[in-house]
């Protein structure tokens, strides 16, 4: 009996753990007793946390379809989440499978940006002519330790045609070109000062446009 109640307090500090994280993404996690296991692959009592709550959420209604009585795919994300500290919903809402591998929505990798406090909010600068090749966007932030001006490199519809981006089937390039050059300037700012805030996945919009 001892024994059971013992388990159920380290599902509780789990459970608490992923509740107390922030939605947005990066808030540190509420530290756990050293003396329970931690939830992931490091430890048998580890994962078997982590495939206990794998399988409670791949069968809740709330949690997207895609990840719905898939067990294995519901343990990576709760992997991930405690990894960025973030709600497991909110990691599976954002986590995409292009072209067979894993991707991130744009917005969610810049929310991680913005929310992780060691930077600015992102903000966008526009040159050229709306419309035509030279129009181009650049993603600007801070670092709030240092007060250095990031600027990540500069994306234009011109990059965009020569890359091939901008004539693939299907394409948001030609519909939503503004929204585009955002999201692709944005990403090339993170991916250059902070790449661990991504774990190395890349975006959907960017594994649409380099995919077949």
């Amino acid at each position: 009996m001892k024994g059971e109640e013992k388990n159920k307090g380290v599902v509780q500090v789990s459970l608490t753990e992923l509740q107390n994280s922030d939605a947005a993404g990066l808030k540190p996690a509420v530290k756990q007793d050293p003396c329970l296991p931690q939830v992931g692959f490091n430890s048998p009592a580890g994962f078997e946390m982590l495939q206990r709550a794998a399988k409670m959420l791949s069968s809740g209604t709330i949690f997207p379809e895609r990840f719905r009585n898939n067990i294995g795919d519901c343990a990576i994300v709760v992997d991930m989440a405690l990894r960025l500290s973030a709600s497991p919903l909110f990691v599976a809402q954002n986590l995409y499978v292009v072209y067979g591998s894993p991707a991130w929505s744009s917005k969610f990798l810049i929310g991680l940006w913005n929310s992780c406090g060691r930077y600015s909010a992102i903000r966008y600068e526009f040159s050229g002519t709306e419309g035509q090749d030279d129009w181009g966007c650049v993603a600007k932030s801070k670092e709030w330790a240092t007060g250095e001006e990031l600027v990540g490199p500069p994306v234009t519809l011109s990059l965009a045609k020569k890359e091939g981006w901008y004539e693939k089937r299907g394409s948001k390039w030609q519909t939503m070109p503004a929204l585009m050059l955002r999201y692709r300037a944005a990403t090339f700012l993170i991916n250059t000062v902070a790449p661990e805030l991504g774990m190395g996945i890349r975006t959907v919009e960017e594994a649409e446009d380099i995919g077949e």
